[in-house]
């Protein structure tokens, strides 16, 4: 208590000084706690809007092959069919679920007449298989049920609809559940309304359908317009990747270095290259913040050299009347810490809170940033911020508490 007393009638006799060598703590650990909090918040939105598939799925497109093979010539249009799927399902042990996805019109130009009684719209309408929704794991279920097996067995002229298609045919969504639309003249009852959480919810304005009753009812034969995988856990989504497209290419008698004939987009390279844009981001966070967080630390010290400068004198009568050097050293050490702990833990709070409080604002009003959600930041890399900036204090007061403890007392006696 004496130390404290001690360190704390120092302090007060250089307010000023004191008061700026804490801000500069304060203000760097605030920085680099808000800085953290926004890359993660930038990071969870580009998550949820990136994509509404799993990281680790594999969508397979067909299209013209571009190296003679074979005999057969450039320019020929590859299909793929429900014979191809049956194969990736026999002959490939590392897939988990596997789909297919049938549109109805073209990708480019889907939209087709949907009405019921006296409204009506144009939307997307496309046929899957019953696994389609657990590699669209991101959309969201708010009434009715998914598109299962049975649907598919049977024939069943049953739609899931997004919130779009709803918002337009129907007053409530509630409305929508059980009721018969139509699809260019057919009818189909709808048993499930969903929302789409990736993609800004652009699949809201889509329906879709047991792939079986879509044949059954438009057409198509046994072509699909493409194929999409999601591995079995722990297997290499990139290695899975390989495997299906030797299949194919084996199958459709395509050149093994025909990279065009069979168009490939595995979001699991593409979550890679989006993980290392977003860890070179949080190193450059952390840069900044570091660079900021020594700049306080400067002060620190430049401010313990001036206190082990003014109190020469005090220091030597100390060493006179029987002092050792440790406990000067561990005095001067004490208010370096103090400072820095105290402005430091005031930043730590402070930061946090903002970012909760900025969290808890855009969830009670509701807004959706496509570039910023829920910024956090993860408890021990608060805590190990602060540990960091306390060890960096102890740097920081060492080097001077050191020399006050070299000083001879006669040298010190004789300063002015």
């Amino acid at each position: 208590m004496d130390s404290l007393q001690e360190i704390l009638f120092s302090l007060r006799q250089n307010k000023l000084r004191t008061a700026l060598t804490a801000f500069g703590v304060f203000w760097g650990i605030l920085m680099l706690i808000l800085l953290l909090g926004a890359g993660r918040g930038m990071q969870n939105a580009f998550a949820e809007g990136w994509s509404n598939d799993v990281s680790d799925s594999i969508w397979i497109f067909p299209s013209t092959t571009s190296v003679p093979y074979l005999g057969l010539p450039i320019g020929r249009q590859i299909a793929l069919t429900d014979s191809d799927m049956a194969a990736v399902r026999q002959q490939i042990p590392g897939v988990g679920y596997l789909s297919s996805e049938n549109p109805l019109g073209s990708f480019i130009n889907s939209d087709i007449s949907v009405t019921y009684g006296p409204k009506s719209g144009s939307f997307g309408v496309l046929g899957v298989a019953d696994q389609y929704f657990n590699i669209k794991e991101k959309v969201r279920f708010d009434d009715g049920r998914r598109l299962n097996r049975l649907d598919q067995d049977d024939n069943r002229k049953v739609v899931v609809i997004g919130t779009r298609v709803s918002e337009r045919l129907f007053t409530t969504h509630a409305e929508a559940m059980g009721k018969e639309i139509l699809i260019n003249g057919i009818s189909f009852k709808v048993i499930g309304l969903f929302y789409d959480k990736g993609n800004q919810g652009r699949m809201s304005e889509r329906l879709y359908m047991p792939v079986s009753a879509f044949k059954k009812s438009f057409g198509g034969g046994q072509e699909v317009a493409l194929i999409t995988v999601r591995p079995k856990p722990g297997v290499d989504g990139i290695k899975l990747e390989e495997d299906i497209l030797a299949l194919l290419k084996q199958r459709h008698k395509i050149a093994p270095d025909d990279v065009r004939a069979i168009e490939v987009s595995n979001k699991a390279r593409e979550a890679e290259d989006i993980n290392a844009m977003f860890t070179g981001l949080n190193m450059f966070i952390w840069l900044v913040g570091i660079g900021t967080l020594l700049a306080g630390i400067v002060g620190v010290s430049n401010i313990m050299i001036i206190t082990v400068k003014e109190r020469t004198r005090e220091i030597g009568i100390r060493k006179a009347l029987g002092a050792n050097p440790a406990s000067i050293v561990w005095s001067l050490l004490f208010e370096s810490v103090l400072v820095t702990s105290v402005a430091g833990y005031g930043g730590l709070v402070l930061g946090v809170g903002i970012l909760e409080g900025v969290a808890a604002l855009l969830t009670s009003l509701k807004i959706e940033l496509p570039f910023f959600q829920q910024p956090e930041i993860d408890l021990s890399i608060a805590i190990s911020a602060l540990v960091l900036l306390i060890l960096a204090g102890v740097l920081a007061g060492l080097m001077p508490a050191l020399r006050a403890a070299r000083i001879m007392p006669v040298e010190a006696m004789k300063a002015e």
